[in-house]
């Protein structure tokens, strides 16, 4: 049977200028395969909105109103994402001679503000990781050891599904954590996380079989890698069992680790490379959320305040 040519409707303007962009970007730069997919998809929406080919010049008012279909639906640090994917996308395009001008050279992003993690209190987290549990159940050994990983070695929730068997090192009770832009870190564990991690190692096999052996630490039901969203909707269900008054997401228990290491008295260049930050400026918001609760703790207990 002769296959169904591809109705142009559906063929990608400016294709091989993304494409290239893609191969470019993968070259130069250590990023996820999420963060890859996300560049695409935004130069594949950009593409269709402006409808351009390659014979055409692309402009500022192209990018306005791609940017102006998403202002009503998108959070200020979405579209700050989307707009500096075009300006990546229109530096790459007059490097490689594709197009004559920058069409993003003078387009400014919205205003961000600092955004402040909101941290679980100590009372929170015990009472998160306290939820009772059926300590011969593997499904449920396996949840409480990727949260006590999460709020007690600050990983990222990418992270804890990206662990694999021989990233939980014995010999010295820590972990091997892949992070962004596949830099890598040694993490330690403490006594109620490295509990928590060999129990569920010893049940673990009650999940995996010989069609389904995989080299993921934390497995699902039938025996795959758990995914970021499977994780995300175990801590939000055990969020509600702990009574919780808030929707608590896993990144949440990774700022509670560092704001309670902060505010326990660690420096901002140990917490920098605890959680893997490339800069310290990333660390640094920490000092406004330890700050926050200094002032509200003085304004509870000080007879002056």
């Amino acid at each position: 049977m002769k296959q169904k040519e591809e109705s142009p409707g559906f063929v990608i303007p400016l294709r091989t200028e993304i494409d290239a962009f893609i191969e470019h970007i993968q070259g130069v730069a250590r990023l996820s395969t999420a963060t890859i997919r996300a560049y695409r998809s935004d130069l594949e929406q950009f593409a269709f909105s402006a409808q351009k080919t390659r014979d055409e010049e692309l402009s500022e008012s192209d990018v306005v109103h791609y940017m102006a279909q998403f202002a009503k639906h998108l959070s200020k640090p979405s579209l700050a994402r989307k707009l500096s994917t075009l300006r990546q996308f229109a530096k790459f395009l007059v490097l490689k001679k594709f197009r004559a001008d920058n069409f993003c050279a003078h387009l400014r992003g919205p205003k961000l503000g600092r955004r402040l993690p909101r941290a679980l209190s100590v009372d929170e987290t015990e009472a998160l990781t306290a939820v009772p549990r059926d300590a011969h159940n593997v499904l449920e050994a396996r949840d409480r050891a990727f949260i006590e990983v999460m709020y007690g070695c600050g990983l990222r929730v990418a992270e804890v599904c990206a662990l694999r068997m021989q990233d939980v090192r014995m010999t010295d009770r820590s972990l091997y954590v892949r992070g962004k832009r596949q830099k890598t870190r040694v993490v330690p564990v403490g006594d109620f996380a490295w509990q928590a991690l060999a129990h569920y190692g010893q049940l673990r096999s009650q999940l995996t079989n010989d069609e389904t052996m995989t080299a993921a630490f934390f497995v699902n039901r039938q025996g795959h890698g758990l995914s970021t969203r499977s994780v995300a909707r175990r801590v939000e269900k055990d969020a509600l069992r702990a009574k919780l008054n808030r929707r608590i997401s896993p990144h949440a228990l990774r700022h509670s680790y560092a704001t309670h290491l902060l505010e326990g008295g660690a420096d901002l260049r140990t917490i920098q490379e605890l959680l893997g930050h490339r800069n310290l400026q990333s660390t640094e918001k920490y000092t406004h959320v330890a700050l926050e609760h200094a002032l509200l703790v003085y304004d509870k207990t000080h007879p002056r305040a």
